[in-house]
């Protein structure tokens, strides 16, 4: 269901009224989402890793920003990426990693690819995505701004390409948030410059574009929809307000740098603007599933927002300098505080019988196990999220060494729903996730 106005349409979020009143609890049931998050370069993972396995307890240095949401994750161990492992190292291991992160694919025996095929997000998008707008979202954070990014030899595919409908085939991910919010609440691709600049000379918040049909629908809504709505329509005037806010102060940067239009150069503001809006896509079920690649795989970015002047990849091959594995941790950390704040947020938002979060599953973590060591086997994997009731988060399970991780990702093909023989170098189902 839409609000429409002057050619742009709001997509609604689930209301109470939209359930027939003598309607089933299937009908009620809403629908689970899957996503994946996807951060560069390994982790310090002494900081990341537990010493115990079953219920979660107290957490590890990385991951202490999710503490007051340990009943909502769950930790896995020993999962392996062997097709990450290199047989010729022509598109190296970050090239690697990413590109088979979501495809499991054996490397090709050339030095300058890798064989990708389609990846588990787009076998869920095809089989499912005819339900929703989007059949799946691809978003990522820019650092192009950076130095280092892409700089090896291996290709720029791999590194900044998390979904892929098949070899060749990547979904590039939307970088910019203006693009993102152009995408998903009014497009404007077929204006020229001249256009694009009267429009947004002029321009409207997309909210007033609607608004007759607004008014129209409150008021036919009860109380608590008429609540649910306006707190929808707030986010969303709350992103275009960031969005300006972050075109505002990009104007004032040397037009020099190569940064783009509209992405805020602070790591944690980019990534909420960009969380922000992918939360209301999922909350009017624009989309169930979606891949957000947290910059290039091998990027040398800078946090000095942190105090870290040096690059992101420099760091991760420490050598066990004591100082620089010091900087990676804090870098991992910042990295999970903002997937934190964006579970925070996800479990705010009343769905159902339980939370927007409760009917997702998303996975965090990365392709690389140490940045330093360059492993690819024990990466560092979570799930946020209960799978709509069939995950029962909370709990560390670590499974046999070498796992391959097509398995978790062949188990959560099954919750969407999705059921295929096998995957990439998958060996079977993961157990012990326990359903509830």
């Amino acid at each position: 269901m839409f609000l429409r106005g002057l050619g742009a349409a709001v997509a609604l979020p689930a209301l109470d009224s939209m359930t027939p009143a003598f309607a089933g609890p299937a009908a009620a049931k809403p629908p689970v989402r899957m996503g994946f998050v996807y951060v560069p370069n390994g982790m310090d993972i002494r900081n990341w890793n537990i010493d115990y396995e079953g219920k979660l307890g107290s957490l590890s240095r990385i991951l202490k920003p999710l503490e007051p949401h340990k009943e909502d994750i769950t930790l896995l161990g020993n999962l392996t990426h062997n097709n990450g492992r290199a047989l010729l190292d022509g598109p190296g291991d970050h090239g690697r990693c990413c590109g088979s992160y979501l495809t499991g694919i054996q490397p090709k025996k050339t030095m300058t690819d890798i064989h990708v095929g389609i990846s588990c997000d787009q076998i869920v998008a095809n089989a499912i995505g005819k339900e929703t707008r989007f059949p799946s979202l691809e978003l990522g954070m820019d650092d192009s701004r950076q130095a280092g990014d892409c700089d090896s030899g291996y290709s720029c595919a791999y590194t900044n390409n998390l979904a892929w409908r098949g070899e060749k085939t990547p979904l590039p991910p939307v970088l910019n948030p203006r693009a993102l919010f152009d995408r998903l609440f009014g497009a404007d691709a077929g204006l020229s410059p001249e256009e694009r600049a009267r429009r947004n000379k002029f321009r409207k918040s997309i909210l007033d574009f609607v608004s007759d049909d607004t008014r129209k629908l409150q008021k036919d809504l009860g109380p608590t929809d008429r609540r649910k709505l306006d707190e929808y329509l707030s986010s969303i005037r709350e992103i275009e307000r960031m969005i300006e806010h972050a075109e505002k102060d990009n104007a004032q940067i040397d037009p020099g740098m190569p940064q783009p239009y509209g992405v805020p150069a602070d790591f944690a503001e980019h990534f909420k603007l960009m969380t922000d809006m992918l939360t209301v896509a999922l909350q009017s079920d624009m989309s169930r599933v979606f891949t957000f690649l947290c910059t290039g795989e091998g990027t040398s970015r800078a946090y000095r927002e942190l105090g870290i002047p040096d690059g992101h990849h420099p760091l991760t091959h420490h050598r066990n300098d004591p100082a620089l594995m010091e900087k990676v941790s804090q870098i991992n950390t910042y990295h999970v505080r903002q997937f934190a704040g964006w579970v925070e947020k996800l479990k705010s938002i009343k769905e159902g019988d339980g939370t927007l979060l409760d009917n997702c599953m998303i996975v965090y973590g990365a392709g690389l196990t140490d940045g330093n060591r360059h492993n690819h086997e024990d990466l560092p994997t979570l799930i946020a999220g209960k799978g709509g009731g069939l995950i029962r988060p909370g709990y560390r399970r670590v499974y046999r060494r070498e796992t391959p991780m097509s398995n978790l990702f062949l188990t959560m093909m099954d919750r969407m729903g999705v059921h295929v023989e096998n995957f990439g170098d998958s060996s079977g189902r993961v157990s012990g996730l326990d359903l509830a």
